[in-house]
């Protein structure tokens, strides 16, 4: 019997594109703040730039739509978190979330804590915490940790730029960090309550900034979810997509080039283009070309040609 081709399926939503710098309030998951913008977007896509536990607040970088293309760029940005370490007490969680594992009445010294801070910069090794998202055998660690299994985490090397002692109580002392991709928090309080003896864990966390994304280009959940009494939806939907951000901004790190409308159209074909001008760049292993003001695409920069990797709509 001969087959017959369904139609393709049309995608569900609205194929919006751009940024959305969520600040994501506590005891919210990241997932769940994603599949929440992606409602109140009516996005076909959405995905998130780098994971905060729901006990932690603060920057979210969400995109939507095309913007999912840039995620990896975005990924690899230095962040910033303000922190307090709660002394005395070190949990399965390394945060407040988990069972006490190991108590201690010794308290730190502001001296003791300040000669220990240059041991937690620059490329430092670190074990990521029992209940994290590495992969072990192909199972994620904090499943297994749910399990009852104790698992062997390989340490791996992170960056730290800078770790600042902000204020120091007896029980709790608060930080600031800018570091790289990959690196744990939560292992940092960790790891500083052994050195110093006296045991320690995450009591508050909050992201501040992720390359490129400022500070002041958060928007609150709440703030969003306001929108949702205004009936009209055309209305609606404006509002809330004036909060977007271009997609280009994640790419804010690579050299750019700006094209014509025809090179335009030849390279979202998959085309490459001819490279010209005094200051055009000569060789880059990646690059984004706009036109209008408006991405076309990522790709290389080799032997006179821009040569398109990911391509993006005009939408």
């Amino acid at each position: 019997m001969k087959k017959t081709m369904g139609k393709p399926r049309k995608p569900k939503g609205r194929p919006v594109s751009g940024w959305l710098i969520l600040d994501k309030p506590i005891d919210f998951g990241s997932t769940e703040a994603v599949s929440k913008i992606k409602w109140l977007f009516k996005a076909q896509k959405a995905g998130h730039a780098g994971t905060l536990d729901p006990l932690a607040s603060g920057m979210l970088p969400i995109a939507l739509g095309d913007a999912t293309k840039t995620v990896p760029y975005v990924m690899d940005g230095r962040k910033i978190y303000e922190f307090s370490v709660a002394w005395g007490e070190e949990r399965t969680t390394d945060d407040l979330e988990g069972e006490v594992s190991q108590r201690s009445d010794n308290r730190p010294s502001e001296e003791a804590i300040r000669a220990l801070l240059p041991n937690y910069t620059g490329v430092i090794s670190q074990i990521p915490p029992q209940f994290s998202a590495i992969k072990i055998d192909g199972e994620r660690a904090y499943d297994l940790a749910r399990e009852g299994e104790t698992v062997e985490i390989p340490a791996r090397e992170v960056e730290v730029f800078r770790l600042t002692l902000l204020g120091c109580l007896p029980n709790l002392a608060h930080f600031e960090i800018e570091c790289g991709k990959g690196t744990y928090v939560r292992s940092i309080a960790r790891d500083l309550g052994r050195d110093l003896g006296c045991y320690g864990h995450i009591a508050s966390l909050r992201r501040s900034f992720v390359a490129p994304f400022a500070e002041d280009s958060m928007v609150p959940l709440a703030e969003l979810v306001a929108l949702e009494k205004i009936e009209d939806e055309a209305e609606r939907l404006a509002a809330l997509d004036a909060f977007l951000i271009d997609t280009s901004e994640a790419l804010a790190s690579l050299p750019h080039l700006p094209v014509n409308d025809d090179q335009a159209h030849r390279l979202r074909m998959g085309n490459p283009i001819i490279v010209r001008g005094r200051d055009a760049p000569v060789a880059e292993p990646e690059a984004y070309a706009t036109a209008r003001g408006r991405l076309v695409a990522i790709g290389e920069i080799a032997e006179g040609e821009f040569r398109p990797k990911r391509v993006f709509t005009e939408n």
